[in-house]
């Protein structure tokens, strides 16, 4: 049994210990009740959300006009014959003249290029019977003419050697990265442009870069030739076959993506 004085104490305490509880409670509810509001008033401003940037894109096409400074043609020969050792002789002596020809005419050894070289042997189906019939032996060069004056003369020149594959002439710039560069510039140039009027249209603010395309375009296609072009098909001289450069268009399109607010 508790005595009169413990028992009062006891009533002190539990009523003290009710206070801090009750005191407690209402300050966690107030603190979590502030929490709330500040977070939804958060969310209605949109702050805090991840929302992906608002972006826009402008594009842009550069050109540029250049007259080529070099001339690139493939050159081959192919040979037949049942026995190998012969084939490839024979396919040997006309890649050499071929070559030769070309140095007098001035085209260096480094503008002389094999871009390949194939054995095959090869085969007739009788009546559905595999015969050995010989090998073929073939190889290709591509030439790089400087002296463009000279495109005509060697075109015919290589034919008479005894290459039996004349073709894929291109005209070209040999410094196509300097080409490329003013086309570049045009089409940022350009994009840029439209960025400014798009922003005064439609009362925007870009910020910064956030992605950069490039594509090009405007490249020379190949020109072929037929083996009679080079007087190969007939009994009559030899024309030297007029080959006009013109002018090469490169193009540069580009697309910039910017952030706006």
């Amino acid at each position: 049994m508790l005595s009169k004085k413990s028992y009062q104490s006891y009533n002190i305490i539990m009523k003290n210990l009710n206070k801090y509880f009750w005191c407690a409670a209402v300050t966690t509810l107030v603190i979590a009740s502030l929490f709330l509001l500040v977070k939804i008033k958060t969310e209605l401003k949109g702050y805090g959300r991840n929302f992906p940037a608002s972006t826009i894109t402008v594009s842009g096409e550069g050109k540029v006009f250049i007259k080529p400074d070099i001339a690139k043609i493939s050159v081959g020969v192919t040979k037949n014959n049942i026995d190998f050792v012969k084939a490839q002789k024979e396919a040997s002596e006309i890649i050499n003249k071929t070559i030769k020809f070309l140095k007098l005419k001035g085209v260096e050894e480094k503008d002389i290029k094999t871009t390949s070289y194939n054995i095959f042997p090869q085969y007739d189906y009788v009546r559905g019977e595999q015969k050995f019939k010989g090998y073929e032996v073939s190889q290709n060069l591509e030439i790089k003419i400087r002296d463009l004056d000279k495109v005509g003369e060697i075109l015919s020149g290589v034919a008479q050697s005894g290459a039996n594959m004349v073709g894929s002439l291109r005209f070209e710039v040999d410094d196509m990265d300097k080409t490329k560069e003013e086309a570049r510039k045009e089409a940022i140039n350009k994009a840029k442009e439209k960025a400014k009027t798009l922003s005064k249209q439609l009362g925007i603010r870009f910020k910064k870069i956030v992605s950069f395309y490039e594509s090009d375009g405007g490249f020379p296609g190949p020109v072929y030739f037929s083996e009679a072009a080079f007087g190969k098909g007939g009994d009559f001289s030899v024309p030297t076959p007029s080959v006009p450069t013109g002018e090469n268009e490169i193009k540069i399109n580009v697309s910039i993506t910017y952030e706006i607010r």
